[in-house]
């Protein structure tokens, strides 16, 4: 039997940064090992881990390609309707 898959909830943008840099070193990958996969600097590579916010969204897909990560998007749950989100 496959091993279950872990889903991250992000809900904000804060919480994107430490899970990249999470996956990436349980990958086994430096950033020096990303970058020449995606084709960009190292510290192309550490903007996009500190600031995930600031990069376009095919970068980050590429990225999580890179990863073996995926993005899946869902309701939200129920618990906070009334919570409209940060634009």
């Amino acid at each position: 039997m496959a091993p279950a898959q872990q889903l991250h909830i992000i809900q904000a943008p804060q919480q994107l940064a430490p899970l990249l840099r999470a996956v990436r070193r349980k990958a086994g990958l430096t950033q020096a090992d990303v970058a020449g996969q995606l084709g960009v600097s190292r510290q192309a590579v550490s903007e996009l881990e500190n600031r995930p916010e600031s990069a376009t969204f095919e970068r980050l897909m590429k990225l999580c390609a890179v990863l073996g990560m995926q993005i899946a998007l869902q309701p939200r749950a129920a618990s906070h309707p009334d919570q409209a989100p940060e634009w």
